[in-house]
């Protein structure tokens, strides 16, 4: 980030600012990493052997950090749900049952919302792991985990607001969830499942997912002629004929082989004017890999084909944008 001539004190000394609470969140964080022990390697294995859901509840900044780690499991192969510890003890608390394990956040540990649940664990046996900054307190002394943040000083100027406490729960949680991830394996075929929308979900979209096939496919014989040729072509839209010999691929003819071909061209036959051995995709293959391809050779279509060479559909660089594969 640049800012263009001189700066203000006051500019000056926001960056000072921010960059005081950067290191010092920081900082804390390899301390964590450095302390990081059984008690996480436990934690893992508690999770992993959930045959129910992943229960994280926490209040005020807690309860925040606990929504985003319970999304970040469920999005990655670990089913979790963030339940509100004040609406738990108003009825919510039948939501978890006893196949479940609880993930509870309180840096102080003594957090009178969440004594509810602490209770409700405990008496119904359900697996209770923790994060918190207070190793002596009473949710991490009921804990069957506890994960101990470190001592490490709030970032704020006066050194009071969830700050550097709230960063280490996330990433404790981050984790904690790659961890998981890690041990079942969990693939982009997985991840896909998870987020078939947006740009991540159309990272991972197969073309097979994407082509044209079947009656769309503006497929002509290498005899045909070429005036009903370009009656497919313009038939179909695509601006490409794909010419075949019986179902395997022999060429393509695109708007450029019409330009280079257009002496005597309404006499010849699809087979004089195709591009031989065009570049091919398979249906498999990703279609960010089919972009690539397209833009890599400069051209704006791929015939989709199997392993014997059978042509299996069609897809357009249009198509790939359109469908926000970048």
């Amino acid at each position: 980030m640049t800012v263009q001539g001189k700066m203000t004190d006051l500019q000056q000394d926001a960056i000072t600012a921010g960059k005081a609470v950067l290191e010092a969140e920081a900082d804390a964080l390899r301390l964590m990493a450095n302390g990081l022990g059984g008690a996480f390697a436990q934690a893992v294995e508690m999770i992993l052997a959930t045959e129910g859901r992943l229960v994280v509840a926490g209040i005020g900044k807690s309860g925040h950090i606990g929504r985003k780690i319970a999304a970040t499991f469920a999005s990655t192969g670990t089913p979790a749900y963030f339940v509100h510890a004040a609406e738990a003890s108003h009825g919510d608390m039948g939501m978890i049952v006893s196949a479940d394990t609880c993930l509870l956040l309180s840096k102080s540990g003594e957090t009178n919302e969440l004594s509810d649940l602490v209770s409700y664990t405990r008496r119904f046996g359900i697996r209770l792991i923790s994060i918190t900054g207070n190793p002596e307190s009473t949710l991490a002394q009921k804990s069957d985990i506890a994960l101990i943040l470190p001592d490490a000083p709030e970032a704020c100027a006066i050194g009071m607001a969830p700050t550097t406490s709230t960063t280490l729960s996330l990433a404790l949680g981050d984790a904690l969830a790659v961890a998981v991830m890690r041990q079942k394996g969990f693939d982009p075929a997985s991840f896909h499942m998870f987020h078939p929308g947006g740009k991540l979900g159309a990272q991972f979209l197969r073309v097979g997912e994407l082509m044209y096939r079947g009656d769309a496919l503006p497929l002509v014989a290498e005899d045909a002629p070429m005036p009903d040729v370009l009656m497919r072509m313009t038939g179909t839209g695509y601006g490409v004929a794909i010419v075949t010999r019986g179902a395997e691929l022999s060429g393509i003819i695109t708007d450029g082989d019409l330009r280079r071909n257009m002496d005597g061209l309404m006499s010849r036959r699809a087979a004089d004017v195709a591009t031989r051995n065009p570049k091919t995709i398979t249906p498999d293959a990703l279609v960010s890999e089919a972009v690539m391809v397209m833009n890599g050779n400069k051209v704006n279509a791929l015939c989709v084909i199997d392993e014997a060479r059978r042509v299996q559909g069609l897809i357009r660089l249009h198509d790939c944008l359109r469908a926000g594969v970048l």
